[in-house]
């Protein structure tokens, strides 16, 4: 094995100090710590004892291994939390040990140590069910970090099993002054099995990567894991990865020193750091620089953040990770857009969020929610509201809600603007974006997807729909793009991004469709 900062220290005090407390010196008190047992297998003498010298300093129980089949001996015997696993041992290999130690206790939080990082032993070690992995060489500040973590998430679980109400609420509340968000409300099985889902990752520390289509409420979920974390008192910042270009992007997360580029007058902290001891939501996470991921791995990987600019360490971080997607994020993977070492650390717990199409039982009550507020916002409390009618309801369960929530959302409003005081609401009050529905049995007028694989249709008919309704939406703003999007639902980013796919230019949009 190379040679490791933790060995090379001069004397073991200096080791032990930190210049910034530790994610286990804020979150984990003495008695707390000293209920955690860890154990460290490496074959390295010298490496093994030293980290077990300093985790005992932090006042952890811990014991040593310098043989993987005595490591998964211990385990089974033994009530054993964490497990710090080198990857190459001779003998036994590490990721055997991973497999006999999660056999013996499948809650087990198995940390892989390699001296030979790569994105492919990474990925081998998360794909195999370690909870996150240790490059060498790191410092005595990493592995603190990391194992506080660690620590954090094993107290979480402790907290969580011994609840044991496992009650899902009808309508889970959100934190104070987020009523203008979208309603997370629901009662379809899909919507409660994700909620459910949401409620016990929150309690953890664990990563989530939240995937499905635009306007199902991604960011409402995070929102939830945070706000019912231990990290609901800190702040949940947020980040859209596809609205910015790399450059500001990575000053905005990272921050700069002064001077790092025109304009940088004076040091300032990024993003990372103001969400410190809180929640990190990244939105679009498969449109983030290729550049830029290699930087995040880094902060996910020990917490270490270097502005822009910087030539040192400028902070060490604790942070919990969500993210999000409206692709496919194995899809991007493969096409390398996203760096797979960084998808399997963000993705521990992978949340889908149904489109509304797939919760049709949800869509009555999300409508009359809908109806009941911006009623009261444009017409006030005292004008009787409308009242949704049967035949308004089955059309709305069967139309195909492409933007999903938020277009529901959109469709209820622009209802509510036109609409009388007290009056029933058929389905001809409620608008319908043209082309967004199609006849029983057809796809596009003059299409015919059959003798065609799904995927090839698919596409062909996505992009003939895309088109269509940029045509429509640019025509129907009268060309003002700030009003397109808003109609849209998306961000003026989002839509010049689509129009630039199809060639498409504000000026000759109405000519061209």
């Amino acid at each position: 094995m190379s040679s490791d900062v933790l060995v090379s220290s001069p004397n073991r005090s200096a080791f032990a100090r930190n210049t910034m407390p530790s994610a286990g010196e804020i979150e984990i008190g003495p008695e707390e710590k000293a209920s955690i047992h860890i154990l460290i297998v490496d074959d390295e003498y010298t490496l093994r004892e030293s980290c077990a010298s300093l985790l005992r300093q932090e006042g952890y129980k811990v014991s040593v291994c310098p043989d993987g089949n005595e490591a998964i001996e211990v385990v089974r015997r033994r009530n054993v939390d964490i497990a710090l696993i080198d990857i190459y041992m001779e003998g036994v290999s590490g990721l055997e040990v991973l497999a006999g130690c999660l056999e013996a206790k499948r809650d087990i939080l198995a940390i892989m140590m390699t001296g030979n990082p790569s994105v492919e032993s990474s990925v081998a070690a998360l794909a195999a069910g370690a909870w996150d992995y240790l490059p060498k060489p790191f410092s005595a500040t990493h592995l603190q970090i990391l194992i506080g973590r660690a620590a954090h998430t094993v107290l979480a679980a402790r907290d969580r099993d011994g609840d044991g109400s496992g009650e899902v609420p009808e309508a889970p509340a959100l934190q104070p002054g987020r009523s203008e968000a979208m309603p997370f409300l629901g009662k379809s099985a899909a919507f409660r099995q994700v909620i459910e889902l949401a409620r016990k990752v929150a309690l953890t520390d664990a990563s989530v990567f939240l995937t499905g289509e635009s306007g199902t409420g991604k960011e409402m979920v995070a929102q939830f894991i945070h706000a019912n974390s231990r990290r609901s008192t800190r702040p949940m910042v947020a980040v859209n990865c596809a609205a910015l270009p790399e450059t500001l992007l990575e000053s905005e997360m990272f921050g700069h020193v002064k001077g790092a580029f025109t304009g940088a007058v004076r040091d300032k902290p990024g993003l990372l750091e103001m969400a410190h001891m809180g929640t990190f939501f990244l939105d679009e996470l498969t449109e983030m620089p290729l550049t830029i991921q290699a930087k995040l791995l880094r902060v996910i990987q020990d917490g270490v953040v270097r502005r822009v600019g910087s030539e040192t360490t400028d902070s060490v971080v604790n942070v919990r990770f969500v993210a999000a997607t409206n692709r496919d994020p194995r899809e991007a993977t493969d096409e390398g857009s996203l760096r797979k070492d960084l998808f399997y650390r963000l993705s521990v717990v992978p949340i889908r969020l149904p489109p509304l199409r797939e919760r049709a039982d949800d869509i009555a009550l999300l409508a009359e929610h809908f109806l009941v507020r911006y009623w009261n916002r444009h017409r006030g409390a005292k004008a009787a509201v409308p009242k949704l009618t049967k035949a308004a309801i089955r059309s709305l369960e069967t139309r195909p809600w492409r933007g999903n929530v938020r277009e529901l959302q959109n469709a209820i409003e622009h209802a509510v603007v036109l609409l009388d005081p007290g009056v029933e609401v058929g389905p001809d009050d409620i608008p319908v974006v043209e082309g967004t529905t199609l006849p029983t049995g057809a796809v596009f007028a003059g299409d015919d997807p059959r003798g065609e694989k799904y995927h090839v249709a698919r596409e062909r008919i996505l992009a003939d729909f895309e088109r269509r309704y940029l045509n429509w939406l640019v025509d129907r703003s009268g060309t003002n793009m700030s009003k397109a999007a808003k109609l849209a639902g998306v961000d003026r980013t989002t839509l010049y991004r689509l129009m630039e796919k199809h060639g498409l230019q504000r000026d000759t949009i109405i000519k061209s469709g």
